[in-house]
């Protein structure tokens, strides 16, 4: 097989290299996955997303707290209890205190926006994970095909070497021409020992993102040269449309707005009622003859109001106003921002498109065709072995560059569509959700 032939291999061999390349070929069948089969298990098992749950239950918690009415008091009172008196008064009573002005519907809808938030969280933290386990997927497709291209670039390279030592047997070669041919197919062999090393890599990642530390490296099913083509104003569109990030701050302005109703309505005043009955052992009439009898049963009642006079919560008001307009340039603030990290995504995923679209269809044609002229021209003896060595080199170093490109452009593909949401395995992301509490009135009832 001439080497023009064997450039021209199908990716369907090219494959069968790679099953060459796992451990246990020939004994089984190699298990392949798809990339639905990666998130789902990453969904199932990861910790992030329990915990994202577990925040959105304690905010629901609140929620159902929030609003509910003071528990009554009960107690026993007395007076005067002494012989004296015959005994005095001895009875219990009831303490009620009335919530007024809406104040717990309030408080109950600002702890509902508080748990509408961290519902955004959770979802914003499914994105993350998924954008992760695309992108470690994309990259283990890119090292499925590294692998293809440096096992069909070192078996190249090993060719060369037997040809020149064909050569070299029969005079038609000199010695550094074999010894350069040696150490090129070395360099290969072992630039073929690092794309392995960085699919192990890949898929230790892959193991820990999906929390399943007995992965193994399998076939991925998937064609990692069909890259998405974007669009830049439809892609911000959707961020705007669909982005969790920028609708957790939207719900925070409108639970802003319920935070100033809620301290404005702090200055009226709530009620205190108590009432009950007793039992007066005290004398209540005295005749001629003396006492005359008990005063016996009696109710007794007690209301109470404070008076705003000098705490009318200025304070509390003019802070939630503050609040709340912050609340509104947030969600400002986080347009200009995401529309601004787009423009940066957007501008790395058009440079690798267009290596990938360049590399493809005139780079990678060039460079396979000088490197068959250089390696015909020096098996005809027309041309020096280092021509065709310098040729293979170039081939090799564009096929890398084509295999980064690629990766390169489905991960920012990837960052774009998954709404510009990264670092979905990050452990310490579900705790700054939970430190991050939402601006409520801070007002006692």
């Amino acid at each position: 097989m001439s080497s023009k032939d064997y450039m021209k291999i199908s990716r369907i061999g090219l494959l069968a290299i790679v099953f060459l390349e796992l451990p246990g070929f020939g004994q089984e069948k190699p298990k392949s996955l798809r990339l639905e089969d990666l998130e789902r298990m990453a969904l199932e098992a990861n910790p992030t997303i329990g915990q994202a749950k577990a925040l959105v239950d304690a905010a629901a918690g609140r929620a159902q707290q929030a609003g509910m009415w003071p528990n009554p008091t009960i107690g026993a009172n007395g007076e005067h209890v002494s012989k004296v008196t015959g005994g005095g008064a001895i009875g219990g009573f009831v303490e009620q205190r009335f919530i007024t002005a809406g104040k717990l519907g309030l408080d109950r809808k600002i702890a509902q926006q508080d748990q509408a938030v961290y519902a955004e969280h959770q979802n914003a933290q499914k994105q993350r994970l998924l954008n992760s386990v695309r992108a470690l997927y994309y990259q283990g497709l890119g090292d499925q095909l590294l692998i293809q291209v440096r096992t069909d670039l070192a078996n190249l390279a090993t060719r060369a070497v037997l040809v020149s030592q064909e050569m070299a047997n029969v005079g038609q070669a000199d010695k550094p021409d074999l010894l350069s041919a040696e150490t090129e197919s070395e360099r290969i062999q072992l630039e073929l020992v690092s794309a392995r090393n960085g699919r192990d890599r890949t898929w230790r990642q892959l193991a820990a993102v999906l929390n399943n530390p007995a992965l193994k490296p399998v076939i991925l099913e998937g064609n990692l040269e069909e890259i998405p083509m974007l669009d830049a104003d439809q892609a911000l569109e959707s961020i705007y449309r669909d982005s969790p990030e920028l609708r957790a701050v939207e719900v925070a302005a409108r639970q802003s707005e319920f935070a100033v109703r809620r301290a404005e309505v702090e200055k009226i005043p709530n009620l205190f009622i108590r009432g009950g009955l007793r039992n007066n052992r005290e004398f209540g009439e005295v005749g001629p003859l003396g006492p005359t009898r008990r005063r016996g049963l009696e109710g007794i009642f007690d209301v109470g109001v404070e008076i705003p006079i000098f705490n009318r919560n200025q304070g509390g008001v003019k802070a939630a106003k503050a609040g709340a307009e912050y609340a509104r340039l947030e969600v400002l603030r986080t347009k200009l921002s995401l529309r601004a990290r787009l423009a940066s995504e957007y501008k790395d995923y058009r440079d690798a498109a267009a290596a990938v679209e360049r590399y493809r269809t005139r780079i990678l044609p060039k460079a396979r065709q000088a490197y068959d002229m250089y390696l015909a021209n020096f098996r005809q003896m027309a041309g020096a072995y280092p021509q065709a060595l310098i040729a293979q080199r170039n081939l090799f170093q564009f096929q890398d560059s084509y295999v980064a490109a690629l990766v390169n452009t489905w991960q920012r593909a990837i960052e774009i569509q998954g709404l510009l949401l990264g670092g979905g395995a990050d452990p310490g992301m579900t705790q700054s959700m939970g430190q991050a509490q939402p601006t409520s009135s801070g007002s006692e009832q």
